[in-house]
């Protein structure tokens, strides 16, 4: 049943960093914004749940567990109907959802590129021999490896500030954060410089924010209705879709992006070993109906390419 104007309340779950924060509050605005009765205080409750992710930062993300590390603990919550939504950057979403959980909404795409930071040197290939590159990201860390081999990339993670701290401390040389990430927390001040997609390919769905809720929760998809981007929608389809069929995980440096243009698609993607030294590409060039087709064709074709041994990295 429908809640009335004055019972109207949703539960959104979230981690507690400042951009998943920011993100949520996103969400909560969009949909105060489409719905009168989600305007009012207390219409719309936040609760913070800490992520497995969240809890282990000293070790890199395929030691422990790789995809699903972000979302088990608010899918948990959502299934115990402790939250009816859940506010995902949707890089960090696994392709296979949990049953009971559906993704109907994406938020308008941010800006995909990656952005690069240094005190030192304006871009990565005006940076010193031998410099020191932070990232918590395989993919990243292969592609600067395939440009730059002379460099030393070293695990870097924690949340936005606190890698732009530990850059100012002189930690590392070099990081590279999301330009999405900086410009939702207002931090773009920080960049040096963005990568175009030609040099440093994004990760799926990277610049995305997906709001998940239980399968058959007719009032949260109508509210949800309301906030989705068709275009964005299609857009990841498309690159989950190519991830979904090389079946990715945290171990494997794997990246992707389509883009529309009207009714039409186009789609380039890529598989890369974590030293930076062998790289398969492909593109697809399609209609916006064949998004899902496009990226598992696209997979298909760079699994036949790589071979059964490729993605048996050593984490």
């Amino acid at each position: 049943m429908t809640k009335t104007a004055n019972t109207a309340k949703l539960t959104i779950g979230t981690r507690g960093s400042p951009l998943a924060l920011a993100q949520t509050h996103e969400t909560r605005d969009r949909l105060a914004a489409a719905w009168p009765q989600l305007a009012g205080d207390g219409a719309i409750a936040i609760q913070v749940i800490q992520t497995t992710g969240d809890m282990i930062q000293n070790r890199p993300l395929a030691e422990i567990g790789g995809k699903g590390l972000f979302t088990k603990e608010l899918d948990d919550s959502m299934l115990d109907g402790r939250i009816d939504l859940a506010v995902h950057s949707m890089k960090d979403v696994p392709t296979l959802l949990p049953d009971g959980i559906i993704l109907p909404c994406v938020l308008p795409r941010e800006d995909v590129r990656d952005a690069f930071i240094s005190p030192k040197a304006k871009t990565l290939m005006d940076l010193p021999e031998g410099a020191v590159v932070g990232s918590a990201s395989l993919r990243r860390g292969a592609q600067i490896l395939h440009r730059r081999p002379d460099l030393k990339v070293v695990n870097f993670r924690g949340n936005v500030q606190s890698r732009l701290r530990k850059l100012e401390e002189g930690v590392v040389d070099a990081t590279l954060l999301a330009m999405a990430g900086l410009n939702r927390l207002g931090l773009s001040q920080h960049v040096t410089s963005a990568f175009e997609v030609e040099d440093m390919l994004p990760a799926v769905a990277q610049g995305a924010i997906g709001i998940t809720c239980r399968d058959g929760d007719e009032q949260s998809l109508k509210f949800l209705a309301a906030l989705n981007c068709p275009t964005t929608m299609i857009r990841i389809t498309a690159e989950r879709a190519f991830l979904a069929t090389l079946d990715g995980s945290c171990r494997t440096p794997i990246a992707a992006l389509a883009r529309v243009e009207g009714d039409k698609l186009s789609f380039r993607g890529l598989i890369i070993s974590p030293d930076g030294k062998t790289i398969h590409a492909t593109s697809r060039e399609g209609t916006i109906g064949d998004a899902q087709a496009m990226g598992d064709d696209a997979g298909r074709e760079l699994l036949a390419v790589a071979g059964p041994g490729f993605f048996d990295f050593k984490a």
